[in-house]
């Protein structure tokens, strides 16, 4: 049974998402500020967190910056601002996704379902290599851990997608537009500067100088590809 922390400070809101979420089967907490959102993500294993970004003591954003420092647990930011720029820092903080209010709720499950697929197939992977091991880099996928020279390095879970997908294929260029349908789903309905905020960030954790990477290329034109030499 998926367990899902569901944070907004509109009890109408909550209310509706919780009843929509436990008739698919699912667990689902629920909190109306910020504060009372990061003891409950410190105190619980949630396969999944939906924040609200204007909240109450703290706001979204520092709710997702805070829960990144423990935790990589997947989380979709929702803002009832239209605003490109709180789409983009809500990914600059560790936001996995984002839903623009107001929404439908079927929208919401189908991202939720849609992270939750991803999940499950990393465990399938049976045949493959539970560990991946490229130059200094080091990817455990049973436990979705990074690790460069020794040293593990944290990310979320669209960070790890993403950087597994270029380790698994390395020197192969990978467009915008094909990343994003691949590690976000062809139903997701950003678009590719999705894709560029995340390598962004991505860089700014496992390279030594982002402006010069040794891991994750641009091919400048095409897109990005991976290289550990």
């Amino acid at each position: 049974m998926a367990k899902v922390l569901v944070v907004d400070d509109e009890k109408l809101i909550v209310k509706g998402i919780r009843f929509s979420l436990e008739q698919d089967g699912m667990e689902v907490d629920c909190a109306y500020d910020g504060e009372e959102a990061l003891s409950c993500a410190k105190e619980n294993q949630y396969d999944l967190i939906l924040l609200d970004l204007m909240l109450p003591k703290l706001d979204g954003l520092q709710v997702c910056q805070q829960i990144r420092e423990f935790s990589n647990v997947p989380i979709i930011m929702l803002t009832a601002k239209g605003e490109d720029m709180d789409k983009i820092l809500g990914l600059e903080y560790g936001a996995d996704d984002y839903i623009t209010k107001p929404f439908n709720i079927l929208e919401v499950k189908a991202r939720i379902k849609a992270i939750m697929r991803r999940s499950s197939s990393h465990a399938e992977k049976e045949e493959q290599s539970h560990v991946i091991e490229n130059g200094d880099l080091k990817l455990d996928r049973d436990s979705r851990r990074l690790f460069i020279l020794g040293r593990e390095v944290n990310l979320t879970a669209r960070e790890f997608d993403l950087l597994e997908l270029l380790v698994t294929n390395p020197n192969k260029v990978y467009s915008r537009e094909n990343l994003l349908n691949l590690v976000w789903g062809f139903e997701y309905p950003g678009d590719v500067r999705t894709v560029d905020v995340h390598v962004r960030r991505l860089r700014e954790k496992i390279e030594d100088n982002p402006s010069e990477p040794k891991y994750v290329h641009t091919k400048w034109g095409v897109g990005y590809y991976y290289s550990g030499n």
